[in-house]
């Protein structure tokens, strides 16, 4: 298991968030968690990568106790995680290649050329391969957000805690963005997103978490309906809805004559 949480609270300035918090994620899990805004969502990523110290519970991250974990352990943590985030997070003075560059630096890649097929490769995998020296201002909001996906997986994380990834995107680059996420979980990496699009859970199924009255719970089944039936099958269906219900051209003339 690599998330393992059991009755956590979160609170914030004394006012209580989320209580009562199990959450458990496995390899290779797709998870999303939803709700309004001020529920938690954020507050929980913020302790799932130890931004927020553990208040009351137990949270153990990829075998790693959160309630003893020190302070200077907790960058070792992270290069374990991939982290997206809604804003895209970028240096805007740096190239696409120099910001990978960076975030491989600082996480002990000695070698300068493990470091280039290393960003070689995550950016043949989010499919910007031409754009690495590209500065984040010449790039489409879909773009950047890809290349902070590049960012979080150069380390080949366990887990992705991606918040709101497409929040800022239109459809076609939601998708794509999507399907990197899936394809990510494919590898045996688990995802877990938040988001408000609740189009994007259908389309791309996953286990669902709801944020709501101070808890967290799973409300997968509500979204297991099929999006859509057969195009042709519809195309039937419509034509034989017609055909009962809307009179030919002649019977049409036909009660004009009579009135």
């Amino acid at each position: 298991m690599l998330i393992d949480i059991k009755d956590l609270r979160i609170s914030v300035e004394d006012k209580v968030i989320l209580e009562n918090v199990n959450f458990q994620v496995n390899e290779g899990e797709f998870a999303y968690i939803i709700g309004p805004v001020g529920a938690g969502k954020s507050s929980l990523f913020k302790t799932l990568y130890a931004e927020r110290p553990l208040e009351y519970g137990s949270a153990n991250i990829l075998g790693i106790d959160l309630s003893t974990i020190k302070r200077k352990h907790v960058p070792e943590l992270r290069r374990r995680m991939g982290i997206v985030f809604q804003d895209f997070q970028l240096l805007h003075d740096k190239t696409v290649y120099d910001n990978l560059d960076f975030v491989l630096k600082a996480t002990g890649w000695k070698k300068k050329a493990e470091r280039k097929t290393r960003i070689e490769e995550v950016l043949n995998m989010v499919g910007l391969p031409e754009k690495t020296n590209n500065f984040p201002h010449e790039l489409s909001g879909g773009e950047q957000q890809r290349v902070s996906i590049a960012r979080a997986l150069l380390n080949k994380p366990e887990v992705i805690l991606a918040d709101e990834p497409t929040g800022n995107l239109d459809a076609e680059n939601m998708r794509h963005v999507m399907q990197i996420l899936k394809d990510t979980c494919e590898t045996g990496t688990a995802v877990v997103m938040i988001t408000h699009n609740l189009n994007v859970l259908q389309e791309f199924p996953g286990i669902v978490y709801r944020c709501e009255d101070q808890t967290l719970h799973e409300v997968t089944k509500e979204f297991n309906s099929p999006i859509a039936i057969d195009i042709d099958e519809e195309e039937k269906q419509t034509e034989a809805a017609v055909a009962v219900e809307e009179p030919d051209s002649e019977d049409v003339a036909f009660e004009m004559n009579e009135e």
